[in-house]
């Protein structure tokens, strides 16, 4: 992920239209992992049991019911009432808190299977607020195997006439970093492809 600033650069003015950020619906991805928490009895932890329960992640009502029914069966009856997430899955490297509210994950869990791994670096780089991450969306350009790509395109919807004489001279890599130290762009990095984002 880039996302810097350079006062000497003057900032890129020309900007086509936002592209609709990826679909996972229809995107040839392979079925992701269950997306899934484990809730673990703390009167049990504390006194050096380890119990709890791995729970899928449907509804809060349901994580509700599963946590009731894993306390009930807690080596230490009287005081199964605590519970903490000590573990979790499928988040596309997004961080569950300790004692994230389920509400929370329910919420976190439909932004990650909605926007997937790109969208886990974006949370990430909010801090974890979703609701800036799925702003940022807003101002999704594309997916392209480098900036430089991006680039070029640019280049060639801005209307400039090239002659093909000095085309193949052109250093489209040179101008993605130059784009870089601008400030104009978000980067984040998904498998092979860079995913651009405009930050303005």
């Amino acid at each position: 992920m880039t996302f810097c600033q350079a006062e000497s650069q003057t900032p890129f003015d020309h900007e086509p239209p936002r592209l609709p950020p990826p679909n996972r619906e229809t995107a040839r991805t392979p079925d992701p992992d269950p997306i899934r928490i484990y809730v673990a009895c703390l009167a049990a932890y504390n006194n050096g049991h380890l119990h709890g329960a791995w729970i899928e992640i449907t509804d809060e009502a349901a994580i509700w019911q599963a946590v009731q029914d894993m306390l009930a069966k807690s080596p230490i009856e009287e005081d199964a009432e605590e519970w903490a997430i000590h573990d979790y899955e499928g988040f596309e490297g997004a961080e569950v808190g300790q004692y994230f509210s389920f509400a929370n994950v329910v919420e976190l869990a439909d932004y990650i299977r909605e926007r997937g791994a790109l969208g886990a670096q974006v949370l990430n780089y909010y801090g974890g607020n979703i609701e800036d991450a799925q702003a940022r969306f807003e101002e999704y350009a594309g997916e392209y195997d480098s900036l430089a790509d991006y680039s070029e395109e640019l280049t060639e919807q801005s209307g400039l006439e090239i002659p093909q004489s000095i085309a193949p001279y052109i250093d489209y890599t040179r101008m993605a970093h130059d784009y870089e130290q601008s400030g104009d762009f978000l980067t984040f990095r998904v498998g092979g492809s860079v995913h651009i984002f405009w930050a303005h």
